[in-house]
């Protein structure tokens, strides 16, 4: 029973190599693998059972109504010109040191990805902004690119992100889970405002060694990233330029993190701050507001289509005696918790290759969640974790998504090899504070604890 169940994740890698929908791949191979095994006797269809009240959870799921709102937010600061408005300025600003337009990019990016959340949005959106200016300026192509995929990625650990907000609510799931299987009948939660407060002094180390490398390859190697001959900017338009998002931003997550706002009380003040900002400056036409909230759907429909496929498969799973195999599995692991963790990562790291951080979230994490937890490992440190996990597989070659995203708009100069040479250090880095929160922990528990004593 646990082999079928570990063949159904087999079945589905399969399915999505052939180029199926992740979402139909999810839910049809739990279909076919609960109708054969119910015709061999070896799987009770009342576990299906549960699926019309899972898509009522999925349906009065309070948190996943700040997906779409995020989604908003961060489609009219784009459409509105508002972020482009802000990476003019700020480029303009530094463009006159070494390296001074690398730090821009690496600061804007890091605001995109706190307001856009998507890791492809983010890439597309700088490579088509900031991309060419650094390559007029005299950036070596390899620098050039890697900085603008690594900003990109930045908004899977940047809050408020809509994979922080997918992830801490699987995360809770799956810890509360876990302390039900260990006796623990009244177990603490653990909310999104956790894990983006788990989030920040990682996401902001990150930025900092990004601008530290930056810094470093100006002074040692000034003719890669020159200094740039673009107009100067007043003092009084860059307040313009920077302040509307930069309050917007800690408008919307000081309110989660001080717990004035739920997720989707605060994605909701987002969306509207964005529109309001956007019909301020008149910068958001009627087609720019009708084509963001089509892209908004779109990608709302997608995020929830694939969690309803997603819970499917893990019904049939569990039904399957899936969860009770991974925990022997890890039981039988050499180095004990350590070991687990260590294998976690790397397959999730391997996942993060052909799966998109929605998928590994919706079917890898509520499999192995509750079982590491139960284990001992503390749940805000485990989601930080992943993470960043997922943003280094997301930048590393051959089959990264951000190197994809920014192959499909980079200039015909770019070439790929420049893409994956340009990347290395960034990877290098970001392994680097995986490898510090392993060592040390608190870095991503310390402010959820002063924050809200858990």
């Amino acid at each position: 029973m646990g082999i079928a169940a570990l063949l159904m994740f087999v079945a589905v890698f399969g399915f999505l190599l052939l180029g199926y929908p992740v979402a139909l791949t999810l839910a049809g191979t739990a279909l076919i693998a609960a109708l054969i095994g119910a015709v061999g006797g070896h799987f009770d269809l009342a576990f299906l059972y549960a699926m019309p009240n899972r898509l009522f959870g999925i349906m009065t799921n309070e948190t996943l109504i700040a997906v779409p709102l995020f989604v908003l937010m961060g489609v009219i600061l784009e459409r509105s010109k508002i972020a482009e408005d802000l990476l003019d300025a700020m480029t303009r600003a530094f463009s006159g040191m070494p390296g001074g337009l690398g730090l821009a990019v690496c600061l804007v990016g890091m605001l995109m990805a706190a307001s856009t959340g998507i890791v492809g949005a983010t890439v597309v959106t700088m490579g088509l902004m900031a991309l060419p200016t650094m390559l007029r300026a005299g950036y070596h192509p390899a620098l050039a690119s890697g900085t603008i995929c690594a900003t990109g990625t930045l908004g899977q650990i940047i809050p408020p992100s809509i994979a922080l907000v997918l992830l801490g609510d699987v995360i809770s799931s799956a810890y509360q889970q876990s302390q039900l299987s260990l006796g623990v009948f009244n177990p603490r939660s653990i909310s999104v405002g956790d894990l983006f407060a788990g989030a920040m002094l990682p996401g902001l180390i990150l930025v900092g060694l990004y601008c530290l490398f930056m810094l470093a390859i100006a002074l040692t190697k000034p003719s890669l990233a020159p200094p740039a001959n673009l107009p100067k900017v007043t003092f009084l338009k860059l307040i313009r330029s920077a302040m509307p998002p930069l309050v917007l931003i800690a408008l919307v997550l000081g309110s989660i993190v001080v717990g004035a706002a739920t997720p989707t009380e605060a994605a909701g003040i987002g969306a509207l701050g964005a529109l309001s900002l956007a019909l301020l400056r008149k910068s958001l036409s009627l087609e720019d507001l009708q084509s963001g909230l089509i892209a908004t759907t779109e990608t709302a429909g997608m995020v929830f289509f694939i969690l309803i496929g997603a819970s499917l498969f893990s019904l049939v799973f569990r039904g399957y005696g899936g969860d009770e195999a991974v925990a022997h599995l890890f039981d039988q692991m050499p180095g004990g918790v350590t070991g687990a963790v260590i294998i976690t990562m790397v397959v999730i790291f391997l996942l993060g290759f052909i799966l998109d951080f929605i998928e590994i979230t919706f079917v890898v994490v509520p499999i192995v969640g509750p079982i590491l937890m139960a284990l001992g490992v503390d749940p805000i440190w485990l989601g930080i974790m992943i993470a960043i996990n997922l943003q280094t597989s997301f930048l590393t070659p051959p089959f990264g998504f951000a190197l994809f995203y920014l192959r499909g708009v980079a200039p015909i100069e770019i070439t790929t090899l420049h893409i994956y040479r340009g990347v290395l250090p960034f990877i290098a880095i970001q392994l680097l504070l995986l490898f510090l929160l392993a060592w040390q922990p608190w870095i991503a528990t310390w402010l959820p604890e002063q924050f809200y004593g858990s």
